[in-house]
C-alpha cells in the first residue's frame, strides 16, 4: 500500500490519511479526487476512527488541480467544457463531504497549499501549519480565476482579504494564514506532526458521539438566522443531554472520576 495515491492508517482512534503523489505535488488529479473521496468516504462508516488528519508526502501539501490533465481535457470535441465541469462537480463533491464526515478533519499543512489546495485547507475543520508554508489562490496569475476555491475561502476569512487574494494571485505565510483565521496554529516545521496528532488525539479522546452531534450542528447553525440557530442548538442539546453517556460523563465529573462511557 505504500505506492497508493492514498494511504492511511489508524492509530488509537486518529485516522492519517496521506495525499502520496509527491511527483506532482500531490496534485487533485482525477485518480486522487477518486482516492481521497473514496477514503473519506470508509473513513466516515468507521465508528472507532474519531479523528481525522489529512497531510501531503513530500515537499508540500498540495498544489491545486492537476493541469497537465486539464489541458489534455481540451482535446474533446467541445474543447473539454464537459470535462471541467465534471471535474469541478467532483472537487465541490470532495470538499463538501469534508464538513458532512462525522469526524473532526484536521489539515497537516507544509510547504505550499494553492488553488484547489488553499481550498481543502479551508474545508478541513481544523488546520495546523508549518512555519514557512505559503497559501494562495494564485490561478489569476494564469489566467484562471480560483471561483472554486473561493468557496471554501471566504467562509474562512474575511471577504475583502479573500477578494485580494484571488485577484492579485499573492501568497500569505503560515502566520498570516493564522491572523485571517484560515489556520488555528502555526509550529515548527519539525514539531507539525506532533502537534496536529496531540490536537487530533485531545479530540478523538472525548465522546464521540457528542463530538460528530456538535459537527453537525456546528455547520447547521452557521446557516441559520441568530434565533433559529439558538433554536436548533436547545434541540441538540436536550438530545444529547438525555444521553446515557453523558449522564455518566457529568456524574463522574461531579464525582471527580474517569468517565466509564459505553463507547
Amino acid at each position: 500500500m505504500s505506492d497508493a495515491i492514498v494511504r492511511c492508517d489508524v492509530t488509537a482512534g486518529v485516522a492519517r490519511v496521506t495525499l502520496n503523489s509527491p511527483g506532482n505535488l500531490n496534485a487533485l488529479s482525477d485518480a486522487m479526487l477518486a482516492a481521497l473521496s473514496a477514503q473519506l468516504e470508509a473513513l466516515s462508516q468507521q465508528n472507532t476512527v474519531k479523528a481525522i488528519i489529512l497531510r501531503g508526502a513530500g515537499k508540500v501539501f498540495c498544489a491545486g488541480h492537476d493541469l497537465k490533465e486539464m489541458q489534455a481535457g481540451r482535446a474533446a470535441p467541445d474543447k473539454g467544457a464537459a470535462y471541467f465541469a465534471d471535474l469541478f462537480a467532483r472537487c465541490a463533491a470532495l470538499m463538501q463531504m469534508i464538513p458532512a464526515l462525522p469526524q473532526p478533519v484536521i489539515a497537516e499543512v507544509h510547504g505550499i497549499a494553492t488553488a484547489a489546495g488553499c481550498q481543502l485547507v479551508a474545508s478541513c475543520d481544523m488546520a495546523v501549519a508549518a512555519e514557512g508554508t505559503r497559501f494562495g489562490v494564485n490561478g489569476v496569475n494564469i489566467g484562471l480565476f480560483c471561483s472554486t476555491p473561493m468557496v471554501a475561502l471566504t467562509r474562512n476569512i474575511p471577504r475583502k482579504l479573500a477578494f485580494e487574494m484571488l485577484t492579485t494571485g499573492q501568497f500569505i505565510d503560515a502566520t498570516r494564514a493564522a491572523e485571517l483565521g484560515l489556520v488555528n496554529r502555526v509550529v515548527a516545521a519539525h514539531q507539525l506532526e506532533s502537534e496536529t496528532a496531540a490536537l487530533a488525539q485531545t479530540v478523538a479522546a472525548k465522546l464521540g458521539d457528542a463530538v460528530k452531534t456538535g459537527k453537525q450542528a456546528f455547520y447547521a447553525q452557521a446557516e441559520m438566522s441568530l434565533a433559529d440557530a439558538y433554536a436548533h442548538a436547545g434541540r441538540v442539546m436536550v438530545e444529547n443531554m438525555l444521553w446515557r453517556d453523558t449522564d455518566e460523563g457529568i456524574s463522574a465529573f461531579l464525582e471527580k472520576r474517569k468517565p466509564d462511557w459505553a463507547q
